[in-house]
């Protein structure tokens, strides 16, 4: 059928796609797209900013494995979209942004809005570019989808001027067949001549970057290491090799003798590959699905770098699991010890509590969650901030894990849970956060309690940017701290102006039992918690 309107062929056409909601916030450019996907049936979650609108698509997407969409008006409006974008960047997730533009009839005079989107979105995205007519719309929108889903996965722009969405359109959208990820293979003979290289080492490791860490993606690097009997680790905090989720992985990382980077990238998480974080003598394997990544590890390790091989993950995981199975499993404990490594955690922690009556330690606000994440099957752990977020990783662990992932840009927690409960309505939903990050996107709270959609928050109040407080302490002493204080607000009072549940929380008795009530609520909950404002945990054995 052929679509009436741009507008129509764009909303068939992610209909198409297998598209079934998107994310985002009304203005002039998109009117026609809001009107097109009521006639298509696609719900539309209206959300209070354009940022919000990607970090929900972008939880959405690394939840379901789906892409997640987010449409959001033209100029200023897309421009409060962008910064979103980098954190689904670093987190390899296939978010697609669509954005109202000015129209291509008045391109280049002084349009209302009129702004150069594409050049603004390329740094943060695969692809970024402007529909050029109305019949390449569909054409666009395939385009996009395809780019964001394969390869390593990641955001892609298009810009939708609105002659293109109002004027009359001749041609239909593109078949279901158009939408599909173009796979990128690892061959049975790389695959084999990896595995052997691996299987020679004493000490070797695979490192998995963020697009495997998905729930799917852990599955299937789980089911690599059964097979091989060799670690494999995903990464995809920004504390790198210091991520406190990992324990003490840091020491086994500095005694491996051979490493395969499974499309991870060799960058400021992995200390480039130098000592101290590797030992000067450990050899490099990389599989990755970008030219740009073969050359920066050739720049970082030089001759260390013996193997390059082009794939995408989820192909290079299937090829390398196949290949496993038809060896042998190294014999020794360096599996055992590795693991064991990563599960450590400092006796101490405990025992740990607060020195200050009416707070608590960062483990005894943490630590209570754990039961209501154990409760179901799909439950999903957001966590969220600079300090706070890190006990958070560190204490808890869940079937679905969302973070802000290595960008470490902080705000995201908020949509992200909406994002999430969009995903898997049945699940918990338990969300982490600092205060500094909670007021980044509090108005989402209204976008909960309209779309009725509960979580549970817990939000760390130290009452001041602590990262930063941390950072100015070491590096330049009391004296010179600055910029970092918060008020000890009341931030269950704020949820509960927006008709949500909120609690004070003030000893770690009470915390399991305000929990429980938050979960019962079935609403968004708030959990205030004073907590001490301590560094991140850095975990050594």
């Amino acid at each position: 059928m052929t679509a009436k309107r741009g507008a129509d062929l764009l909303a068939q056409s992610l209909k198409a796609a297998g598209v079934r909601r998107i994310f985002t916030l009304s203005g002039n450019h998109i009117m026609p797209v809001f009107d097109a996907a009521l006639s298509a049936g696609i719900e539309l979650l209206h959300v209070r900013h354009e940022a919000s609108a990607v970090h929900m698509a972008d939880a959405y997407a690394r939840l379901t494995g789906e892409p997640g969409i987010a449409l959001v008006t033209g100029g200023p409006g897309h421009a409060n979209a962008v910064s979103a974008l980098y954190t689904a960047q670093m987190s390899e997730s296939p978010v697609v942004l669509l954005s109202g533009h000015a129209p291509n009839n008045q391109a280049g005079m002084g349009a209302f809005q009129e702004m150069r989107q594409a050049e603004m979105t390329l740094p943060v995205v695969k692809a970024a570019w402007t529909s050029a007519s109305t019949d390449s719309v569909g054409e666009d929108v395939a385009r996009a989808i395809v780019s964001a889903m394969s390869g390593r996965p990641g955001p892609t722009h298009l810009s939708l001027p609105t002659d293109a969405l109002e004027d009359a359109a001749s041609v239909s959208a593109p078949p279901a067949a158009a939408f599909t990820a173009q796979a990128m293979p690892l061959a049975d003979r790389d695959a084999q001549a990896l595995m052997e290289r691996l299987r020679r080492a004493k000490r070797p490791l695979i490192l998995a970057g963020p697009a495997s860490l998905t729930r799917a993606g852990r599955a299937r690097l789980a089911a690599l290491e059964e097979a091989s009997g060799i670690p494999v680790v995903g990464m995809e905090s920004p504390r790198g090799v210091n991520d406190p989720s990992l324990g003490a992985f840091a020491q086994m990382l500095a005694a491996a003798d051979c490493v395969l980077l499974l499309c991870k990238r060799l960058d400021f998480t992995l200390k480039f590959g130098q000592a101290p974080a590797f030992d000067a003598a450990c050899e490099f394997l990389q599989i990755d699905a970008e030219a740009a990544e073969f050359q920066r590890c050739r720049n970082a390790l030089g001759a260390r770098l013996t193997a390059s091989i082009t794939a995408d993950p989820v192909s290079a995981l299937s090829a390398l699991t196949r290949a496993a199975q038809a060896g042998q499993v190294p014999a020794g404990t360096w599996r055992n010890d590795v693991n064991a490594a990563i599960r450590y955690r400092p006796p101490a922690w405990d025992t740990a509590v607060s020195k200050e009556p009416g707070r608590l330690h960062p483990v005894q606000a943490c630590r209570p969650l754990q039961a209501l994440l154990d409760s179901h099957p799909d439950a999903v752990l957001i966590s969220d901030g600079g300090e706070f977020g890190q006990w958070a990783q560190a204490c808890l662990s869940a079937p679905n894990r969302v973070i802000n992932g290595p960008a470490g840009a902080i705000g995201s927690a908020l949509p992200f849970a909406l994002g999430a409960r969009i995903a898997l309505p049945e699940a918990p939903i338990v969300t982490l956060m600092g205060d500094g990050t909670f007021g980044f996107h509090t108005a989402e709270i209204d976008t909960a309690m309209r779309y009725r959609l509960p979580f549970v928050t817990l939000i760390g109040n130290d009452a001041r940017w602590n990262a930063e407080y941390q950072i100015q302490l070491k590096a330049y002493g009391p004296e010179r701290l600055v910029g970092c204080e918060l008020l000890p607000t009341r931030y269950d009072l704020v949820a509960a102006a927006f008709g949500a549940y909120g609690e004070q929380v003030g000893t770690a008795e009470q915390l399991p039992a305000a929990i429980t009530r938050a979960q019962a609520s079935r609403l968004p909950a708030v959990l205030n918690v004073a907590i001490d404002g301590v560094p991140a945990p850095l975990v050594k054995r």
